[in-house]
């Protein structure tokens, strides 16, 4: 009796549901009747077009995954190292050329932050500093890998690293990694090289000066006008090792031991320019200086003498006949500049052709020499004589300057055309 009650209940149950699917598909069939046959005649006409989409979805992303494979391939073949980060830092990609500058072990499906891979507070900084400004960034450093096995600690070698890092969409950054301790390691064996070259060649540069002045009191004119254009080559060529090592010398020690004490800036120069007057007078130019008299800076005076030995010089040098060389010299108070304390500015300005733009960036670098900037041929009757330096004047200059915990920038001015030097000053002494 209960089995048969349960079956009867199962019976009614189905047969209600089955009378709901029945009004269900007919309610149905009243809405979508009038759309049955335009439907099945749309449907027929979309599916060849809908076919063709997917098709062309395909044959793109096709292509587009060969384009990010062919610029992967490019920036793994590519000289330099080059890494990508979202938008949290974290490494999407690197080249191989990036694994080895930075001792860099990731695979392509690892997804973990940059600065867990490679401990280098300054990329991570610059990239940050990109994705915060949206400008390209650049950036020089010493990068010093770190290493969990001890055994390979003697073989890993700290490097001179720039970068340069551009933003991306989506908040990710693309940074180019360039290795310049091989260039840095090639200018360190130059330049010592150099310095025993140089070294070697004083002593018999010295003997052959001393020759030349023997054979210089024994000759009559005209023969010995031979030795003595023997002896101006041999002082260029001891001056020329002379600056060398100097400037070897200053930039092996930058902190470089100065004889400090108070120097009266306008005394200085007037001291300066009569050690060059012979020259000046030759062309018929003169000396203006303008500015703060009895004005001191704390400076070692033989260093600073030849920082505007040199600088007068190549004004003179330059120069057109019959004009002045200008000397500018002002104080600058601490609400006009970024110190604290106040700032002595000098701005020397010459006349002459001054320096090409491609040139401005490069004066200061040891031996440089424009083509055309700065050069130009002195008229001595039916003679030309071209305007010869060794090239190291300027370099000295800087280093100098910067041991003082000064600077040195080069323009050209844009009044009178000319080179125009702007050194400043840190140690600015009260009037004495």
């Amino acid at each position: 009796m209960l089995l048969l009650g349960f079956f009867l209940g199962l019976a009614v149950g189905i047969g209600f549901w089955v009378w709901q699917q029945v009004q269900l598909n007919r309610y149905l069939g009243r809405l979508l009747g009038p759309l049955t046959s335009h439907s099945d005649k749309m449907g027929l006409l979309l599916i060849p077009r809908l076919r063709q989409k997917i098709a062309m979805v395909k044959q793109h992303r096709q292509d587009l995954q060969q384009s990010l494979q062919t610029y992967q391939d490019l920036l793994d073949f590519a000289p330099v190292g080059y890494l990508q980060v979202d938008e949290e830092n974290q490494l999407l990609w690197c080249n191989q050329q990036a694994q080895e500058i930075l001792y860099l072990h990731w695979q392509p499906e690892q997804v973990r932050l940059l600065l867990e891979l490679v401990r280098s507070y300054e990329l991570d900084h610059l990239i940050e500093q990109t994705r915060d400004l949206q400008k390209p960034q650049t950036g020089e450093w010493i990068f010093h890998p770190s290493c969990d096995d001890a055994a390979e600690m003697a073989t890993i070698k700290s490097l001179a690293l720039r970068a340069s890092s551009l933003p991306l969409p989506n908040g990710q950054v693309g940074v180019f990694l360039e290795n310049r301790q091989p260039l840095l390691d090639i200018n360190q064996v130059r330049d010592r090289y150099f310095s025993d070259l140089a070294h070697e060649l004083r002593t018999p540069l010295t003997s052959i000066r001393l020759v030349a002045e023997t054979l210089q009191t024994r000759l009559e004119p005209p023969l010995n006008r031979w030795v003595n254009r023997l002896m101006q080559e041999v002082d260029r060529l001891i001056n020329l090792v002379q600056s060398w090592l100097d400037l070897t010398q200053m930039e092996a020690n930058p902190n470089m031991q100065l004889q400090a004490k108070a120097v009266e800036l306008r005394s200085l120069i007037t001291s300066v320019w009569e050690t060059l007057e012979p020259l000046a007078v030759r062309q018929h130019l003169s000396l203006a200086y303008s500015g703060p008299e009895n004005l001191w800076i704390k400076a070692d005076q033989a260093r600073i003498f030849q920082v505007f030995l040199n600088l007068l010089d190549n004004s003179i040098k330059y120069s057109p006949p019959s004009t002045s060389i200008h000397i500018e010299a002002k104080i600058l108070s601490a609400k006009d500049n970024d110190a604290a304390s106040p700032i002595l500015e000098i701005n020397l300005i010459d006349s002459g052709v001054g320096f090409s733009e491609a040139d401005l960036p490069h004066v200061f670098e040891r031996f440089y020499r424009g083509d055309k900037a700065r050069t130009h041929s002195l008229q001595n009757g039916n003679s030309i004589g071209a305007i010869v330096g060794n090239g190291l004047g300027l370099a000295i200059v800087e280093q100098i300057i910067h041991a003082h915990g000064g600077s040195i920038k080069a323009m050209n001015h844009p009044e009178t055309g000319g080179a125009w030097m702007q050194l400043q000053f840190c140690e600015v002494m009260a009037n004495s």
